[in-house]
Formats: structure tokens, C-alpha cells, sequence
């Protein structure tokens, strides 16, 4: 698989990588041997970026991550993030130095290595000036337990103060046909700066891959049930533009989900999709979407056939909203 870099820091990693959430957490059941299975198809295939977090289970995710890559850490790059507060009876956000320092102690334990390549702040603390965040993590940098840092769903503004206090390497947000939001402000900024943009849920939540066809093929305990982009009316209108993804895909020769990140790919080669999965058949699905190259008319087509006014709903509710963009 190509590479590409994220930022100018000196980070490289695989065109694709490879987001490792669902093995433990909030999509339906999962078995810890799928999702070793799945990381040991990715390496198979030139996979070398793991993403990760703390929140992920939480612990869970990055302990099956650690153990999948046992052996495997010099080719690899692993992800993981801090800045959820959740161990008291609701969940908030704490971008505090003590936390970034204290739970990059527990993930490096957690992940049995002796260094994290790209440290994120998970969601920005609007309590917490960003340059106490982002400069506590740079001396994770310089004591050497991190090699690279990044935020995830910040604003363009906060970007840049961050990036001012210590050089970014990535920027990581929801992105995909039909989250097209990081277009306004974000990826602008992230060119100018020079920082990567690394796109979670490039899928739709597996919604663009045309197989989830009623909430009912969801499991009863998947997160997806409660996200207002799966509800009801707004389920049956976004159906129909995955169906449209889906009669373009037939044109093209490829699966709707490989046209989906295929899409992200040719948006820059600064940006690094990692597409989730638990299944090695998904896995090397979205893995051939790195052999597909997109023309400017297939993208044009394709911003068409999902234009931002035609999905129905927001992609979390009300509380999860109030965490992005910060």
C-alpha cells in the first residue's frame, strides 16, 4: 500500500488505516478474535496505522490493539487519545495537563509499548486554554513517550493556537459523503499549516456501504440505533442517496464502499481515512479502495449525488454536538 505523510513533522503511514472502535465498543457484539484477526489481515496488507482510545470500552480497546500488535510494533504507527472524563456519573471532557500526561502513563501500559507515534486530544476542553492542553502534550514529545500529537474535532481557530503552541501533525474529524463540514473552515486551515486530516467514519457509520438497510439489521445494544441520522424519516431519506452511492458504484466497478473512500482518498493526499471494521473480508474490501482512482468527473458526480443538503439529521444528538468544533 502507498504511503502518506501527515504533517511536517516526519509521520508516515499507510494510505488507509485502520479504526479499531468497534472490536470492543458501540457497535453490537463483538469477539476479541475477530478483531485480531482483522489487525492481522491489515498488517497482511500494509495496514501500519492503528487507531485507538482510551474512552474505547473503555481500556479494552487499546489492550486487544497492544496485544494484536505484539511483535509488530516497528512497523506500525499507533493512534490513541485522552480527554474524555468519564468516571464520574456523567461523561465530559478534561484537556487538564495532568490528564494528558496521567492517561498517556496508562495507554502506554495499556498498549504494552514504550511510546504512542500520534497522541490526540479527543475532544477540546472549552475549559482549559488549548495551549495548556497542546503544551503539555509537546512535553510528552520531548520526554520522548510520544512522537507526534494531533486534536480531534477542533475548530479551525483552535487548530491554530494549538499548532502555534507545538507543531500538529494531524487533525482528526468525522468526514466522509455525507459529513461534509471539515470542507468549510477545516481543511483549508489544515492546508495552509501543513497538518494531516485523518477522516473517522469515512463510511457513514457503514451506512454508505448500502448494507444496512433497516435499524432492525442493527444489534440491540449498537450505538447507531440512538444517532438521529438512523432515525425514521431520516433513516429512509439517507437510504436513498446510499442507493444512489450504490448505482454509481455498479458504473464504476466497485463496491459502494470502496467508491465511498475512494472519494476521501482523492480529496488530497493529505488526508488518511480509517475506516472501522471487526471483519478481515471488510478489511480487505476497504483496502482495494486504495487501487481505485477516482476521476475529477467520478468525484464531481459523487459531491452531487450526496450534497450536503440532502442528509437528514445530525450526526450525533444535541450532547455529542456540543462536543465538535470546539
Amino acid at each position: 500500500m502507498d504511503k502518506r505523510k501527515l504533517g511536517s513533522q516526519g509521520l508516515e503511514v499507510s494510505a488507509e488505516g485502520l479504526g479499531c472502535m468497534g472490536m470492543t465498543w458501540a457497535y453490537g457484539a463483538a469477539e476479541e478474535a475477530d478483531g485480531i484477526a482483522t489487525i492481522a489481515r491489515a498488517l497482511d496488507l500494509g495496514v501500519t496505522l492503528f487507531d485507538t482510545a482510551e474512552v474505547y470500552g473503555p481500556y479494552t480497546n487499546e489492550e486487544l490493539v497492544g496485544r494484536a500488535l505484539a511483535g509488530h510494533r516497528d512497523e506500525v504507527q499507533i493512534a490513541t487519545k485522552f480527554g474524555f472524563d468519564f468516571k464520574g456519573p456523567t461523561r465530559g471532557v478534561d484537556g487538564s495537563p495532568e490528564n494528558a500526561k496521567n492517561v498517556a502513563e496508562e495507554s502506554l501500559r495499556r498498549l504494552g509499548t514504550d511510546h504512542i507515534d500520534l497522541y490526540y486530544q479527543h475532544r477540546v476542553d472549552p475549559d482549559v486554554p488549548i495551549e495548556e492542553t497542546v503544551g503539555a502534550m509537546g512535553e510528552l514529545v520531548e520526554a520522548g513517550k510520544v512522537r507526534f500529537i494531533g486534536l480531534s474535532e477542533a475548530s479551525a481557530e483552535t487548530i491554530r493556537r494549538a499548532h502555534a503552541t507545538f507543531p500538529l501533525s494531524a487533525v482528526q474529524s468525522e468526514y466522509s459523503l455525507w459529513t461534509r463540514d471539515p470542507e468549510d473552515e477545516v481543511l483549508p486551515t489544515l492546508r495552509e499549516l501543513g497538518i494531516g486530516f485523518v477522516p473517522y467514519s469515512p463510511l457513514g457509520r457503514g451506512f454508505l456501504t448500502g448494507q444496512i438497510r433497516s435499524i432492525d439489521d442493527l444489534d440491540e445494544d449498537d450505538w447507531r440505533r440512538t444517532n438521529p441520522r438512523f432515525q425514521g424519516e431520516a433513516f429512509a431519506e439517507n437510504l436513498r442517496l446510499a442507493d444512489r452511492v450504490a448505482e454509481l458504484a455498479e458504473g464504476i466497478g466497485a463496491t459502494p464502499a470502496q467508491v465511498a473512500l475512494a472519494w476521501v482518498l482523492a480529496k488530497g493526499d493529505y488526508l488518511v481515512p480509517i475506516p472501522g471494521t471487526k471483519s478481515p473480508t471488510r478489511l480487505e474490501e476497504n483496502v482495494g479502495a486504495t487501487d481505485l482512482h477516482l476521476t475529477d468527473a467520478q468525484v464531481a458526480e459523487l459531491d452531487a449525488a450526496v450534497s450536503r443538503d440532502a442528509v437528514r439529521g445530525s450526526r450525533y444528538d444535541d450532547s455529542g454536538m456540543a462536543m465538535v468544533n470546539n
